[in-house]
């Protein structure tokens, strides 16, 4: 079956702004009409800086955002970072005007059933994906196609509006790592905040704050939860999920080298219908999956 790399473009883009976020966090826009009216939110890009082959392999970014000059299409996206490595700390160094590699968009996306309350959960920079969508969930900004073919092929229905209400809990280890969160109340989403030192917000992990959600959640409420960050954080959700028999998307952060399904480098556990488990990749059966069917 087709996959969503058939589509993808690779295209040199320019830069128009690199900007610090957060601690070792950077926010970087570039341009790209093409990319920016096809990405949908958990999808991601492959980039690699432009004439530069140290290091050689591309690093995978979730869109974060898109940006528009005139108001009439958008211009191209937005990435945030964390700078951790050789990459990335090149990629913090790069300013307006310089040119960067770009490939996508890539991956899946997660899915768009109706629901009361869209719940967000994400710790270290797992809020990467999370802006986008949660605005399509509530319809303030529309991603690709306002009709999308399920990937099933068996139903269409709108991606713009599916939710009533999304609650963003996001952790991180101190209030300095926290990026991003004023986009997020801006766009509308109720923003509870928690960190390992207690420096903002909760002293507590992500995980406590949802279960102080579902505690006082109307029963008459359906609740999704979608969640992104590191991986025991994001297992710790799923076993959540599944006791509260509540449906539970994550998005897998796995290192990435080529992006399209060559390398074999991201696979993941996956659960069969027969109970047994098969390794599926990352970067084309991902990066969204129900979290039931992970073998964590």
């Amino acid at each position: 079956m087709p996959h969503y790399a058939c589509n993808a473009q690779f295209q040199t883009c320019r830069i128009i702004e690199n900007l610090q976020i957060a601690d070792d966090t950077f926010r970087i826009r570039i341009e790209s009409q093409a990319i920016a009216r096809e990405t949908l939110p958990g999808q991601f890009v492959m980039l690699r800086i432009h004439g530069c082959n140290d290091p050689l392999i591309g690093r995978a970014f979730a869109l974060y955002d898109r940006y528009t000059e005139d108001h009439a299409q958008w211009q191209g996206i937005d990435l945030v970072y964390l700078v951790k490595g050789k990459f990335t700390q090149a990629l913090s160094r790069l300013s307006e005007d310089d040119l960067v590699a770009m490939n996508g968009p890539l991956g899946n996306t997660f899915s768009v059933a109706p629901v009361d309350h869209l719940v967000m959960a994400v710790g270290g920079v797992g809020q990467t994906p999370m802006l986008a969508v949660g605005r399509e969930a509530l319809g303030s900004q529309k991603f690709g196609n306002e009709v999308d073919e399920l990937i099933d092929g068996e139903q269409t229905l709108s991606r713009n509006g599916y939710a009533k209400k999304v609650t963003l809990l996001y952790g991180a280890r101190t209030a300095g790592r926290l990026a991003g969160i004023q986009d997020f109340r801006n766009a509308g989403f109720d923003v509870r905040l928690a960190t390992d030192d207690g420096s903002i917000g909760e002293p507590k992990p992500v995980t406590d704050l949802l279960l102080d959600l579902l505690e006082v959640a109307p029963a008459t409420e359906s609740i999704r939860i979608v969640c992104c960050g590191p991986e025991p954080m994001m297992a710790a959700v799923s076993a959540i999920a599944k006791e509260k028999n509540i449906s539970c998307e994550v998005s897998l952060e796995t290192p990435m080298a080529c992006g399209i399904g060559i390398c074999f480098s991201c696979v993941a556990k996956i659960r069969q219908t027969d109970g047994q488990w098969d390794y599926q990749r990352t970067c084309v059966e991902g990066p969204i999956f129900d979290s039931a069917k992970l073998v964590w």
